[in-house]
């Protein structure tokens, strides 16, 4: 922030204008923005770098739904009016308009060659992460990118439509709190275990307007998958932004995607201080954690799977910037492969590269042979609710165990329906019983 800012130095608490270096919005959030863009700096005004803004449609896109429908398309003639290089539209005319066929269904596919999916997984995976960069979202989990050694944080639209216009915004500096991990996970415990596990330490707003920073040998023996579930849910306990320090295996999946992608390739990482300060510091030894859920109704209502199996389930779930990236689905399909779900299993990949890698994969044939209804086509889907015929929204009350990242009442649908959040072998494990399911019992 201090880089971003020209200033040699800040401290917590400092409030300071830095220079941003992408700003990502969505469909949900971005028609809001455009207004506020248009209304505070004119009509004809154009937003300061067109190749600094990412817009994503990703939220509400696969529904009958007219007016979520019409926000797609107001993304892309802000697009057409100011030449933004970035727009990863769910159709391939720049001139058409976006209509969802409700007859074809969920199942198949109903997008174009460039749209990108779930826009947190999308940002990282069509080379806009990149460590010692300043990363602004209109959406909470915009935090997610933290796991490449970035500032990452989500603002609203007001703040977004003054970045549009001027590529600044006023921040504070946070406090930071350090999570020093030793160890190594044991099989069945993944990174999501790892983040409700701390969330239930603290509680879901016991990291308010601060910096959760995950550290030492066990964070850096974590993939980069694990790494964006764990910085993804920095918002779930109030946190303003996680962050893990950049090390080899973050340089090679970034410059993996930059070159794929051909997006901006130089990039200047920072690392710790030496003389780092705290406001509070806890250390976790991942060998001993085990499989966690966070129950109904918020993150911070933490269990361990293997106390919960008198809870029976209507619903199983995996998907999500946090749960719907090719690990979690590989994790799934480890013990769900063979065997059948017993309950109403639904299946959401995060991009529509993942889909094609489970299909060539054949895990794809593998879930659905196991009972998994599969869309291909990646998004949010029913991890925000949507519109009632969002596959997967939970339309009646019901109890859902999920790889989402957010489990308030009515997150997912029905206000009277419960969520409980788990990794993606415990949801896996679960979806076979019925109950709630420790998956070390399907891993012996």
């Amino acid at each position: 922030m201090a880089r971003a800012a020209g200033k040699a130095t800040v401290r917590p608490g400092d409030n300071v204008w830095v220079n941003v270096d992408v700003l990502m919005t969505h469909d949900v959030c971005g028609p809001g923005t455009i207004g506020v863009f248009k209304r505070e700096f004119g009509k004809t005004a154009k937003v300061w770098d067109r190749e600094k803004i990412v817009i994503i449609p990703d939220h509400y896109i696969f529904t009958g739904d007219s007016l979520s429908n019409r926000n797609v398309d107001i993304l892309r003639e802000f697009v057409g009016e100011q030449h933004i290089k970035y727009f990863y539209d769910v159709i391939d005319d720049p001139a058409g308009k976006w209509v969802f066929d409700t007859h074809k269904g969920n199942y198949g596919r109903q997008f174009g060659n460039n749209f990108a999916g779930v826009c947190h997984a999308a940002l990282a995976a069509r080379g806009h992460t990149r460590p010692g960069e300043i990363l602004l979202g209109t959406d909470s989990h915009t935090c997610m990118a933290g796991a490449f050694g970035e500032f990452a944080t989500g603002i609203g639209n007001t703040d977004a439509g003054f970045v549009f216009g001027t590529g600044k915004l006023l921040l504070k500096v946070p406090e930071t709190m350090r999570f020093w991990f030793d160890g190594q996970l044991q099989r069945g415990v993944m990174g999501k275990d790892i983040i409700l596990h701390i969330i239930g330490e603290i509680g879901f707003d016991g990291a308010t307007y601060r910096a959760m920073q995950f550290d030492g040998p066990g964070a850096k023996a974590l993939g980069m998958d694990d790494r964006m579930t764990i910085a993804n849910m920095a918002i779930e306990a109030g946190g303003k932004n996680g962050i893990f320090e950049p090390d080899e295996k973050t340089f090679a999946y970034v410059n993996e995607r930059i070159e794929a992608n051909g997006t901006k390739a130089n990039y200047d990482p920072l690392f710790c201080d030496a003389d780092q300060k705290f406001v509070y510091e806890n250390k976790f030894d991942l060998s001993k954690l085990e499989p966690t859920v966070a129950c109904h109704p918020n993150p911070g209502n933490r269990k361990l799977a293997k106390e919960l199996g008198n809870i029976s389930l209507d619903r199983a779930y995996i998907g999500s910037c946090t749960g719907g990236k090719l690990s979690d689905f590989l994790a799934f399909a480890e013990i769900v492969t063979g065997r059948k779900v017993k309950i109403d299993t639904f299946g959401v990949p995060a991009t529509p590269e993942i889909m094609l890698e489970l299909q060539q994969r054949k895990v794809w044939q593998a879930l659905a042979d196991a009972g998994v209804q599969l869309t291909e086509n990646a998004g949010c889907a029913a991890c925000l609710g949507g519109p009632v015929d969002t596959f997967g929204r939970m339309n009646k009350p019901q109890k859902c165990i999920s790889t989402t990242n957010r489990n308030f009442p009515g997150r997912m649908g029905h206000l009277e329906s419960q969520v409980f959040l788990a990794s993606p072998a415990t949801v896996a494990a679960s979806a076979l019983t019925g109950k709630i399911t420790d998956p070390r019992e399907f891993l012996k």
